[in-house]
């Protein structure tokens, strides 16, 4: 076998054709000149994988023996390795007979925990159609209060939703507590404690929200054009600057803009429609848009193409 080294790789070659490229027996494991034959490399590695599988097999067995990937979140990257029951033990069985894997006896309460979150975060995340970076930011919030133990006693299913929730602002694609709320298994009420301890205890930041945060996804669920896309926007900024909806979170400001501008063209939404895609009350967008209207003029957009004139706009 010949080979040269060339900067700080050896790449093998043949001694008398060195410019012919080789050929690799995969059977063998050989490296073979194509033009003299000469074996140049043996027992070569075949790096790629030992089966083929193909998208229509209905299979769901996994031939991997190499595990999953590295998981920074736990102790040892997870890469420990546990023995399950074999069949002929007298270990515990499902109602099929079968051997059940037990780990309690080999994995600690912290990690028990922290699998437990993880795999919820993901499930949320796939409710909530999130990308992957945003789960890796709330499951190292969520290992950043349990080591830290300032919220002990606390759920950890409020616990994994406030996360979350902050995950999602921090990543500037908010979502609602309601929406949180819609694919967790805890209160509303609950999130919004847990959320407010974690800022305190992690001293971590989350952006304030504004009503240009949800305005685009609303809209686009709502199936409304841009134009009123654009005048909800500039209603609800205008609404806030002047303060004609003291107290009204930005969601709510949201939702009555989105119903007003609706209403003054030619794809009109109901307060129920908009109800059902923002999480408000309808109660609450009509006393909004009841707080609004009588400033329409000021609030709409210069270049607005009215399809119902401002004066025979509903007064509530």
């Amino acid at each position: 076998m010949a080979s040269t080294s060339r900067g700080a790789s050896a790449q093998v070659i043949c001694p008398e054709h060195p410019d012919t490229p080789l050929v690799e027996d995969y059977h063998a494991g050989d490296m073979i000149c194509s033009l003299c034959g000469l074996v140049v490399g043996d027992r070569v590695i075949d790096v790629g994988s030992e089966w083929r599988t193909f998208s229509n097999e209905k299979s769901t067995k996994d031939n991997s023996r190499v595990g999953g990937p590295e998981n920074s979140l736990f102790d040892g990257s997870d890469m420990s390795t546990m023995i399950a029951t074999g069949p002929g033990s007298d270990g515990p069985r499902d109602q099929y007979g079968k051997p059940m894997y037990r780990n309690r006896g080999t994995m600690n309460s912290a990690d028990r925990a922290l699998h437990s979150a993880v795999r919820e975060i993901s499930q949320m995340a796939d409710r909530l159609n999130m990308p992957k970076n945003l789960q890796d930011r709330a499951n190292n919030l969520f290992k950043q209060v349990h080591e830290g133990k300032a919220l002990k006693g606390r759920s950890s299913d409020a616990i994994v939703s406030a996360c979350m929730y902050i995950a999602c602002r921090q990543e500037q694609v908010p979502r609602t507590f309601k929406e949180i709320c819609a694919v967790s298994k805890t209160s509303k009420k609950e999130i919004g404690r847990v959320f407010k301890l974690i800022l305190r205890n992690l001293e971590t930041n989350v952006d304030i929200i504004k009503t240009g945060d949800f305005m685009s996804r609303f809209c686009s669920l709502l199936a409304l054009p841009t134009a009123i896309q654009k005048a909800a926007t500039e209603i609800a900024r205008k609404a806030q600057d002047m303060d004609l909806v003291p107290g009204r979170s930005p969601v709510s400001v949201t939702a009555a803009a989105i119903y007003m501008a609706s209403q003054a063209s030619a794809d009109k939404k109901t307060p129920k429609e908009v109800s059902d895609v923002t999480g408000v009350a309808e109660a609450t967008i009509r006393q909004s848009y009841k707080a609004m209207v009588p400033k329409a003029v000021e609030l709409f957009p210069k270049d607005f193409k009215f399809t119902t004139p401002i004066d025979c706009l509903p007064l509530n």
